[in-house]
């Protein structure tokens, strides 16, 4: 039997520049030392204070069917922590809480696209992004991006892309893989492009706590955006709770009337107990989320003392997330050959430039996720590989 194009063709086929992770996985695997440099994965686990109000709830007996668009208390909380953030009127009816920030950006689409339509992406960009397009029935455009310009979309390119038949476009502030912000004229410019050309907006927001520089800055909190703006969030980043896959889209009522709808028939919610232990999380308030921020705050700052000292690689700013974008193209390997080269040198993985789209061609992605020390020595291992490459 068959299976169905949908499904056979979610990934688009040939390399997806994962080949380096792959490997590296297997050498730990084979008892091999590797530094793992590579994916958004905290070195520190959920705090046990919020293990403990999970077991309770777990042990309370909340373990049956929960509401399929969130408990009333979480979807509050989370409807008011977005609404002191960014000003915009929030209530839970404009809240659905998700099995995770994934299972947001798909049902996100599900909402924006019909069957066929263009979905807009920028360039690089989350790994998933193109193959939960194509899932959702969606066309993937991505619109490239320079480096010489931090990665920074270009309102133009928007516009191009944004012709006849496109209907979303999805962004990432703070962004993985780069780790830039967008500020204030680069949301006017998208919402200016959204607007001119009847674009839903899906913004992927998951590293909202995790800014360096600058101010983060919701696109719904721009005139005339709540209405065509989807926003999705999710405490993996913020709460260090990546296993709990929980995560909420906030928009407009009417569309998460409707994704409440599409929960009902495909997730049937998420588990109560998870949601209980969210809840206790976000009632926490924002310290907890800065002790979850301070590691990779720290590491950053320790990042740029090492590159400061050299020449062969070079950053791009990073003002927020748990990654640093590194410039390799002065060794004149491509993002891929210095991963292998570093991997099968010094037992350091990160992941190629490539992973996340042509447009990161040239350049590494290095995950701030090993404590201090390790992290240190491995930057300054990396730094010394690409400059015994250069010269």
């Amino acid at each position: 039997m068959e299976l169905s194009q949908r499904i056979t063709h979610l990934t688009g086929g040939g390399s997806d520049g994962w080949d380096v992770f792959y490997k590296a996985r297997r050498m730990i695997a084979d008892g091999f030392p590797v530094t793992e440099l590579t994916i958004g994965e905290h070195d520190i686990r959920t705090d046990p204070a919020i293990l403990a109000a999970m077991n309770h709830a777990a042990t309370s007996g909340h373990t049956g069917y929960a509401l399929v668009p969130g408990i009333q208390g979480l979807r509050e909380i989370v409807a008011s922590r977005i609404e002191e953030r960014t000003g915009v009127p929030t209530t839970y009816r404009n809240i659905l809480i998700t099995p995770g920030g994934q299972s947001a950006l798909f049902a996100a689409h599900i909402a924006a696209c019909n069957p066929g339509d263009r979905a807009l992406f920028i360039d690089p960009y989350y790994a998933t992004y193109p193959g939960t397009l194509r899932g959702a029935g969606a066309r993937p455009v991505p619109i490239p991006t320079r480096a010489e310009n931090n990665f920074l979309p270009d309102h133009d390119a928007i516009a191009r892309a944004a012709r006849p038949g496109a209907a979303s476009l999805l962004i990432n502030t703070p962004n993985n893989p780069t780790g830039t912000v967008y500020g204030i004229d680069t949301l006017k410019e998208i919402a200016r492009a959204c607007i001119t050309h009847d674009l839903w907006l899906i913004s992927d927001e998951v590293y909202d706590t995790q800014v360096w520089e600058g101010t983060h800055i919701s696109p719904r909190a721009l005139p005339g955006m709540a209405e065509r703006t989807l926003v999705i969030g999710s405490m993996s980043k913020s709460h260090a709770m990546t296993g709990s896959r929980i995560g909420w889209i906030a928009g407009p009522e009417h569309a998460i009337d409707h994704l409440v709808n599409l929960a009902t028939h495909t997730t049937y919610g998420v588990p109560g107990f998870i949601q209980d232990a969210a809840l206790f999380a976000l009632s926490q308030g924002p310290g907890i989320e800065e002790k979850i921020a301070a590691p990779f705050r720290r590491r950053r700052a320790l990042a740029h003392q090492i590159l400061a000292q050299q020449n062969s690689v070079g950053l791009i700013p990073a003002q927020g997330a748990m990654y640093l974008m590194l410039d390799i193209r002065a060794t004149g390997l491509s993002g891929e050959g210095f991963a292998t080269s570093l991997l099968d040198t010094h037992l350091i993985a990160v992941m190629p430039g490539e992973s996340f789209g042509s447009s990161a061609s040239g350049h590494i992605r290095v995950a701030m996720t090993v404590n201090d020390d390790r992290f240190s020595m491995a930057l300054q291992t990396l730094v010394d590989h690409a400059a015994r490459i250069t010269t």
